[in-house]
């Protein structure tokens, strides 16, 4: 591409294109300046946030060039590579492995959300959670669909990919087309080029392959899932082959759907998920989650969302109660529903519980 620029249309000068000199200043670059990746191509309202470069894959001492999110939790996994490297052959391959090592080494999300959270507040002394709602404009009750939908993807494997590179052959922008329409995956690659003009940087990036068609049905379109009760049992169905999980399951989902202010089906693309979510005045959002139920057969307490929003006494008040009819620690994140409620009886002294708790969080507020 031929750049000319001029001054209130004189002194016009032909610009020839730079080179980068090290892959570094393209990963600080793209760090710093987010926007330089054209996922509004994609679609329009998207936009990435790069969270952390670097990101450590437990895999020796290898590391994602830059890991960033977008507001529905989306994760994207970006390896820049530089034409001139001889590594580029194999970038593709490399990104794939990252993506790899993500989903079988952080299958505790507080430890993959811990490093994120560390790197924003070194940059921008705010917490992972504000700085997400800042850069999104999200609403104080939508972040936490947000973090909900980037551990579902971890725990799925549910990764996009993009190959930021100063230039790419045709070999690398076929191998592209192949793989996102004969696979799940979905790898753009970002071809960036580099100007110089005294002390100012022309960047002009140009996204390839967003407009593959797949053949194959995928679950990782680019808008959410719409989940109705009777999709959310039937992948339920689907995923749960155990009768007697599968009673525990729907029996959850009718009491809340009776006794919740608002059952919230989730956003996920793969499983599907519904919470259990009572009104609070004193909450920011007037709502507040108790738990989670996952179609695969998996229930979460909310005791982290009842601290954000109420405080520690009563995030500490519903784990004592909880404590009284099944055994469980503070730290569990997420549980089997047949470990969580072996027989019949304390699944219904579980429903007694979160009745006897709304009501006397209730009467405090009041």
């Amino acid at each position: 591409m031929t750049i000319i620029i001029s001054k209130k249309g004189a002194n016009a000068q032909k610009l020839d294109k730079s080179d980068f000199e090290k892959e570094g200043y393209l990963q600080d670059y793209i760090h710093n300046n987010p926007e330089s990746i054209p996922i509004y191509e994609i679609q329009k309202d998207k936009k990435l946030f790069v969270v952390k470069k670097e990101f450590p894959t437990k895999s020796g001492s290898e590391k994602i060039d830059a890991l960033a999110i977008d507001k529905d939790g989306d994760l994207y996994v970006i390896e820049t590579k530089l034409y001139k490297n001889p590594d580029k052959r194999t970038v593709v391959a490399q990104a794939l492995d990252y993506g790899a090592s993500l989903w079988k080494h952080y299958t505790d999300f507080d430890e993959f959300v811990n490093i994120l959270s560390n790197e924003v507040h070194e940059k921008f002394n705010q917490t992972l959670e504000a700085k997400v709602m800042e850069f999104f404009e999200l609403q104080d009750e939508q972040i936490q669909s947000v973090f909900d939908s980037m551990k579902m993807n971890i725990r799925e494997g549910n990764f996009k990919f993009v190959i930021l590179m100063d230039s790419m052959d045709e070999k690398l922008k076929n191998m592209i087309t192949y793989i996102n329409q004969n696979s799940q995956f979905d790898i753009y690659a970002v071809e960036m080029e580099y100007y110089k003009h005294e002390q100012y940087e022309i960047m002009i990036p140009k996204i390839f392959g967003r407009l593959i068609k797949k053949n194959i049905e995928t679950s990782t379109g680019g808008s959410r899932k719409v989940w109705t009760k009777e999709k959310f049992l039937e992948d339920a169905k689907i995923r749960i082959s155990d009768e007697a999980i599968y009673r525990i399951l729907v029996d959850l989902f009718d009491f809340s759907d009776k006794s919740a202010d608002l059952l919230e089906l989730g956003t996920g693309l793969g499983t599907g998920s519904f919470t259990f979510k009572f009104k609070d005045p004193r909450a920011k959002s007037g709502l507040v989650s108790i738990f989670t139920v996952w179609s695969k057969g998996l229930i979460e307490f909310r005791y982290q969302n009842i601290v954000n929003r109420l405080g520690e006494k009563y995030s500490d008040l519903f784990h004592s109660e909880l404590s009284k009819i099944m055994n469980i620690k503070y730290d569990t994140k997420s549980i089997r529903l047949i470990e969580a409620f072996p027989n019949a009886d304390v699944l219904k002294q579980f429903k007694s519980t979160i009745l006897k708790f709304i009501e006397s969080v209730k009467q405090e507020a009041n």
